[in-house]
């Protein structure tokens, strides 16, 4: 059976994190992040995907702050008012020196991606040697992946088990797996506004059905001769600031 995998569109992912099931999600999805990354101070910090709406709180301590979005997936004008942090790439040839970034988040990326490998080696050879990766995916037991109306439910979902393989298939090391968003993905007021005990209670009774799994990991700088040297083809796009087109209207901060 052919299994078609397809980028959710950049429009889509705005208007989801525009609403008020998006807020919360953004919300609890990124005191998990806050959690695991409490101190960025003097780092470069690169989301590739939609990072977007995970990133703003990152500003104000690293010393720089970058969004690249796939080309497949589109791109937005990010931060709303200011000169644009955010490039349209090719995520098989990111425009990143060597050994440049201290932290990456992929999210809204891997569960889309068509090539895994390619994309995850372009990840390696940008993320310093003591750098960190977090890697952001559905979680193929929990609820919010059954549901197409989300970003969390479209792409190939992943176990902790999984995500843990294709990282250690693509030369990194797991350190520890995390989970986050145990709400359901329901518009109920009542339900949404009573997020941050559903996730206090789904750390200590149900893990197993979060919304995300959340995978940090490090580099296997042993691992450095298996990739292959290339001719490498530089390809950056950066956002126009001035009047934007519908699909680089400002994004969601």
């Amino acid at each position: 059976m052919l299994i078609l995998i397809m980028w959710t569109d950049v429009i889509d992912l705005r208007d989801f994190y525009a609403s008020t099931l998006g807020q919360v999600a953004r919300r609890m999805i990124r005191r998990r992040l806050r959690q695991l990354w409490p101190d960025v101070t003097g780092e470069s910090v690169l989301g590739v995907g939609y990072a977007a709406p995970y990133l703003n709180g990152f500003r104000g301590e690293a010393e720089r702050v970058l969004a690249a979005m796939p080309a497949a997936q589109g791109v937005l004008h990010w931060p709303t008012g200011e000169p644009g942090l955010t490039a349209l790439v090719d995520e098989l040839e990111l425009p990143f020196p060597d050994l440049s970034m201290d932290r990456v988040l992929l999210i809204h990326a891997l569960e889309c991606a068509e090539q895994i490998r390619p994309l995850m080696r372009e990840i390696w050879r940008v993320l310093s040697g003591s750098g960190r990766l977090l890697v952001v995916v559905p979680n193929r037991s929990g609820i919010w992946a059954r549901f197409e109306r989300t970003p969390f439910g479209h792409g190939l979902p992943h176990t902790p088990g999984q995500l843990s393989r294709v990282l250690r298939d693509n030369l990194f090391t797991p350190i520890e797996s995390h989970r986050a968003l145990f709400v359901p993905p329901v518009h109920s007021r009542m339900i949404l506004s009573s997020a941050p005990a559903w996730e206090q209670i789904g750390q200590r009774a149900f893990k197993t059905f979060s919304g995300v799994v959340m995978t940090e990991a490090v580099k296997q700088i042993y691992a450095a001769d298996a990739i292959p040297s290339r001719k490498r083809r530089r390809r950056y796009l950066p956002v126009p600031e001035q009047n934007p087109s519908p699909r680089q209207s400002d994004g969601v901060t």
